[in-house]
């Protein structure tokens, strides 16, 4: 018999290396590659159901908006961009216990009302989904369960059923009898992902699997397991809160991180139709150090406190820590902070947070930062009422943020007066109930907000 072969594989970019190297050749990460038999054989496994598509041209092919399948969830909606979409390959992944399955649990109970689910899993027994669909009180009369993890036999299932949308939970315990190596390795995870998005392509079927993620967040498995799919989505939050966000990475349909907030109850995920709720402290009277800005999540504006704590450093080094923000940006904003207003924090541990664990990444929130430190370090609250956002440049000017006139929109609609914006930012028309200042230098902002307290 022949021996087989065996090649080294990247979990990063999935390169293939003939021997083990420290460092992948192909995208450069250390200790990435693992050891996997290549297989001889059955080369018909990528075979096209209905023959070779035709050679055609661009001009020619009639473009058309895809029709999308609600999937009675909106939050979940609005983070698909609208609905799932005919022929399309979902990737969810999450930290365990967070949600993941309760949520596709319950998307697919209200698909089932109007069209055809199979529920595939290979991480529980039947019994155990019955049990957490009866202890949810869902109605789960027409949907379809599936306990296996055999690839072959959940491709044949599924052909013979013909779904429309299909939950694979999850990923890393399909294996392929093609392959030799244990579910969950790269190869394994590689070839099964192929052959669901070859068959959703294919027949039209929703595919979306669930993916186990690393402990530093990142979805398990090669990286080329992300660029398969059409729409990656993670979930995002504390498993000790009762909140949980859903947050699209990637989304061939829709907008990239667009934002969708749950609260966890013992009846499931239920959406939170306000969520700029969670995101703001209920103080009985204004406090130093806090900062309410105006983000941009996808196409949804949310209202975040931004808190600063500014205290003596007993220390040589003073910290510098920042949480649900960017901890390299910190340091540049208080060097900014020093040489265009004149404000000395050197010798002060400078503490940084976002309330209620959302992740921000645009840089709209520096201004909200800079005067959330400025107030913590003068111990005096910012005027009531006041919304802020801005980038900030090394030179101390404000510059504009995207989409600002719906972020104003949304601070007037709940209820605060008085706006601190880039003056490019500055809107054309009144807003009803809000007061705009437009700034373009930090040094300029600062004087504005003593001038007011």
């Amino acid at each position: 018999m022949a021996k087989a072969k065996t090649s080294f594989v990247c979990s990063e970019c999935g390169g293939v290396c003939p021997k083990w190297e420290g460092k992948c050749p192909h995208c450069g990460a250390w200790n990435t590659l693992q050891e996997t038999r290549d297989q001889g054989g059955a080369p018909h496994r990528y075979a096209p159901l209905a023959g070779a598509s035709p050679v055609r041209k661009l001009s020619d092919i009639e473009a058309r908006e895809l029709p999308r399948q609600p999937s009675g969830i909106s939050e979940f909606d609005r983070v698909l961009g609208g609905g799932l979409v005919p022929g399309a390959v979902v990737l969810i992944g999450g930290d365990p216990g967070i949600g993941k399955s309760t949520l596709l649990l319950q998307a697919l109970v209200s698909l089932s009302r109007s069209v055809k689910v199979l529920y595939v899993t290979g991480e529980e027994s039947a019994e155990q989904v019955a049990l957490r669909a009866r202890r949810l009180d869902l109605a789960t009369s027409d949907v379809n369960l599936l306990a296996e993890i055999r690839l072959e036999a959940i491709t044949a299932a599924l052909a013979e059923q013909q779904p429309s949308v299909a939950v694979i939970d999850s990923i890393q315990t399909l294996y392929s009898s093609e392959l030799s190596a244990a579910p969950g390795s790269v190869s394994q995870v590689r070839e099964c992902a192929a052959q669901l998005t070859r068959l959703a392509k294919q027949t039209g079927t929703t595919i979306v699997l669930i993916g186990h993620v690393t402990k530093d967040g990142s979805l398990a498995g090669p990286r080329v397991l992300e660029h398969i799919v059409d729409t990656v989505l993670y979930f995002e939050g504390d498993t000790h809160s009762s909140f949980r966000l859903v947050r699209a990475f990637k989304n061939r349909f829709g907008a990239v991180n667009e934002l969708g907030v749950f609260a966890m109850t013992d009846r499931g995920l239920r959406g939170v139709s306000n969520p700029s709720a969670l995101f703001l402290s209920q103080h009985e009277q204004n406090v130093p150090g806090s900062c309410v800005m105006a983000t941009q999540e996808g196409t949804r504006p949310l209202l975040v406190e931004i808190q600063a704590l500014v205290d003596t450093a007993h220390v040589p080094n003073p910290r510098r820590l920042s949480v649900g923000l960017e901890g390299t940006r910190l340091a540049m904003l208080l060097a900014v902070l020093h040489r265009h207003a004149g404000v000395v924090t050197y010798d002060q541990d400078v503490f940084v947070n976002a309330v209620g664990g959302v992740k921000i990444t645009e840089p709209a929130a520096d201004l909200p930062v800079l005067l959330a430190i400025m107030s913590s370090l003068t111990n005096k609250p910012l005027p009531k009422g006041l919304i802020v956002f801005g980038e900030i440049g090394l030179a101390g000017e404000i510059r504009p943020a995207p989409r600002g006139q719906e972020r104003l929109r949304e601070a007037a609609k709940l209820g605060f007066g008085l706006a601190l914006v880039p003056k490019a930012n500055a809107p054309r028309q009144p807003i009803e109930g809000l007061e705009i200042w437009a700034v373009d230098r930090i040094d300029a902002a600062i004087a504005r907000v003593k001038e007011a307290t």
